[in-house]
């Protein structure tokens, strides 16, 4: 007798598996908004700097920034060299030679800089950061907190977002600092017959307005990167697989800088 084919499960329709997508897009965004909220109280919580607390939160800022500063420091200076060179010769065959060191600055400190600092953190720091958070997770290591009276947000997540902003600010201001440098010696050399015209232009290009704007920029997009893959790894959602939710995570960090991006591409120009 023959034995009856058992039935495959119906795959769901189209508008089920949109609902479902919009509905982990809005538990995931959830999550995110939540602990970043958690994060910002304990960050203004004098208690987190205090006592025990305050040396892995050392620890971390020394970790994640230290052994990455050296070696971004001199991409900066080679990518402000080899950027400065291509602007300036394009420039003198076109006759714009007043508007070259300007643009380069535009181009290179306000808006390369700062997004080269903070994926270079993002791929360095924040992401292995949130594999860290995963591993702990599943070891078990936040319910042993949670059963000794810790919070987990404050011991394993505030440290690494805390790291991971002071990395992307600190790389961020070193390198624009390193990037005018070199734009100045590759304009005008090793003399200082430049720099009264250097400072007035410096001073047209970083008008009240356009600095208000980079410093914002430059705080939200290190916030991102610090926040956003750290965030997506700190509670596992059962329905999503660890592959696919480490890959949403760097869309939606992704998807937040490109946005940063425009926003200060429209503040500066619009």
């Amino acid at each position: 007798m023959m034995r009856p084919m058992p039935s495959r499960r119906a795959s769901p329709d189209l508008p089920t598996r949109l609902w479902r997508s919009v509905q982990r897009w809005v538990r995931a965004w959830g999550r995110i908004v939540y602990l970043g909220a958690v994060v910002l109280v304990l960050a203004l919580s004098p208690s987190s700097y205090a006592g025990a607390a305050r040396r892995p939160l050392l620890r971390h800022l020394y970790l994640e920034t230290a052994p990455i500063l050296p070696g971004f420091t001199v991409l900066a200076a080679l990518l402000s060299l080899v950027l400065t060179r291509i602007v300036v010769v394009t420039a003198l065959s076109y006759g714009l030679t007043a508007y070259a060191l300007e643009m380069v600055i535009r181009v290179l400190v306000l808006e390369l800089i700062p997004l080269t600092a903070a994926l270079f953190v993002a791929l360095r720091c924040t992401i292995p950061a949130g594999a860290q958070l995963a591993a702990l997770r599943r070891a078990g290591r936040f319910d042993a907190l949670r059963r000794a009276g810790a919070d987990p947000v404050r011991v394993e997540l505030l440290p690494r977002v805390a790291a991971g902003m002071f990395a992307c600010i600190t790389l961020a201001a070193l390198s624009c600092v390193v990037a005018l440098a070199m734009a100045y010696l590759g304009v005008y050399g090793f003399n200082l017959a430049g720099l009264p015209s250097y400072t007035r232009m410096f001073g047209h290009v970083f008008s009240p307005a356009v600095t208000l704007v980079f410093g914002i920029k430059t705080l939200l997009s290190s916030l991102a990167v610090a926040l956003i893959p750290t965030a997506s790894r700190m509670d596992g959602d059962a329905s999503v697989p660890e592959q696919e939710s480490e890959l949403g995570g760097l869309a939606r960090m992704f998807a937040v800088l490109l946005l940063i991006e425009v926003a200060s591409l429209v503040g500066n120009y619009y």
